[in-house]
């Protein structure tokens, strides 16, 4: 709540100059009479908080304006590089959350190691491990750089002296929940810490060029923790996924102002550390041999700019009680209950006395609507306990009346289908691909019907 100040009135001597809050007949400081006149004084205005930038230009047109190209700095990781959008920005702020023990700390301990450089230091500030906790870490990891500066610390303005002093490249927070300033009140990690704590950074990054990371925790619900406008402030927002017990982890970028949005990067955890996935596609699909499992297609999905290959399973069976079951993993719920009932309606498939269970194969999460046409042919593979052929890819997207329509770059979806070793594609016809690779057969299809019949599936 805002506080009016109200308007002081004094009286001042025209002599001596003193003034009283009251009048008088003689001027309390020199004695003489009749010296006194009223002034009112404005109230003094409040300080305005400090700006998060120093940007300030005259009105011009856009087209004016010149067009600098951004530099990146590729740190060398080639999926941390990728989800960035090609490497660090200067004086960009980056925001990488993800739940306790999931490998944030090694990641950026490690691509930190490779930007370190004579020429662009790289400062770590720990606020949640001692010195002696990240040394040993360093060393598991292979991490041995003298450019690399450490200092354990969670006094915000001591920060901020520090990369004045120093002038880093890069800055790396672990974490902002951590960090403290001095003149405000509330505990590490509370939401005016936390906002006003990331305004700091992005004064420092934006003014003086340097890169900043910040490490952030997540809830219970995988929302980064803290004010909502901490994800307004930054440039980038990096989260780092997992399913439970698994190895691999996926950086997906959900916010980017350098780069394409939806990225992700894949990364297998070591003893070593963290290491690259080369072949995500061949991930998500496992171990092939000859015909695919019933109940199983592939479909070329497309993450930021990136074609992978991901696996669709399904599961066929009886009810056991009185209204069907439907489950699924990986996929959207709602999608699936409409693809479901149009494969019922418009296909012929008697599903309506049938539990019907659906997973996305390899923990990857599968929202777009390209994989409608693999979903229902997985689907239709289950129900009818017949395999899909080998070397089949499925892509489209499947309208409530049973069509199917076009999806985005199919070209390179099919691509990547075809460098994995697949040799039959089953599109929409009107997809809009340009050029068939090498080896890949493309059988186009107007409805879901025809698609179903074209792979063996057809329900009669």
């Amino acid at each position: 709540m805002r506080v009016k100040t109200k308007a002081r009135t004094v009286f001042v001597c025209a002599e001596c100059g003193a003034d009283t809050p009251k009048w008088a007949g003689q001027c309390p400081a020199c004695a003489r009479w009749n010296t006194l006149k009223e002034r009112t004084e404005a109230p003094a205005r409040a300080a305005a908080g400090r700006r998060l930038t120093d940007f300030s230009s005259a009105v011009a047109p856009l087209t004016n304006l010149p067009a600098i190209p951004l530099s990146r700095r590729p740190c060398g990781l080639g999926e941390f590089d990728r989800v960035l959008g090609g490497g660090l920005v200067p004086g960009s702020l980056v925001l990488l959350g993800g739940p306790p023990g999931i490998g944030k700390s090694t990641l950026i301990l490690q691509a930190a190691d490779r930007w370190a450089k004579p020429d662009f230091r790289v400062l770590y500030v720990s606020g949640e491990e001692s010195p002696e906790q990240v040394r040993g870490r360093a060393a598991r990891v292979g991490v041995d750089n003298p450019s690399l500066l450490f200092v354990a610390e969670t006094d915000l303005g001591r920060v901020i002296e520090m990369v004045k002093d120093l002038r880093p490249g890069a800055v790396v927070v672990d974490s902002v929940q951590t960090m403290v300033k001095d003149d405000l009140p509330g505990a590490a990690g509370s939401v005016a810490q936390i906002r006003e704590c990331a305004a700091e950074f992005v004064h420092v990054a934006k003014s003086s060029g340097t890169g900043v990371f910040l490490l952030g925790h997540v809830t219970k619900d995988g929302d980064l923790a803290g004010p909502r406008v901490l994800e307004h402030m930054v440039d980038t927002v990096l989260y780092f996924e997992t399913e439970r017990q698994d190895v691999h982890r996926l950086l997906r970028a959900v916010k980017n102002r350098f780069g394409p949005t939806n990225e992700i990067g894949v990364f297998e955890m070591t003893g070593r550390g963290l290491a690259e996935v080369d072949n995500p596609s061949a991930l998500f699909l496992g171990a092939r041999d000859g015909a695919a499992p019933t109940g199983t297609a592939v479909l070329a999905a497309l993450e930021g700019t990136r074609p992978l290959l991901a696996e669709v399973q399904a599961l066929v069976a009886r009810t056991l009680f009185g209204a069907p079951r439907r489950q699924v993993s990986g996929v959207d719920y709602n999608r699936a209950v409409l693809l479901i009932a149009v494969l019922d309606r418009r296909c012929g498939y008697h599903l309506e006395s049938q539990d019907v269970y659906v997973k996305a194969a390899g923990g990857i999460d599968l929202r777009e609507p390209a994989a409608d046409l693999a979903l229902c042919a997985a689907v239709a593979s289950a129900a009818l306990d017949r395999p899909v052929p080998g070397g089949v890819v499925w892509l489209g997207e499947v309208g409530l009346g049973g069509e199917l329509r076009p999806v985005p770059q199919v070209s390179e979806r099919l691509a990547e289908a075809a460098k994995l070793g697949f040799t039959r594609a089953i599109v929409p016809r009107a997809g809009g691909l340009r050029a068939t690779p090498a080896g890949l057969s493309v059988t186009a299809a107007t409805t879901l019907d025809e698609a179903l019949r074209a792979g063996g599936l057809a329900s009669q």
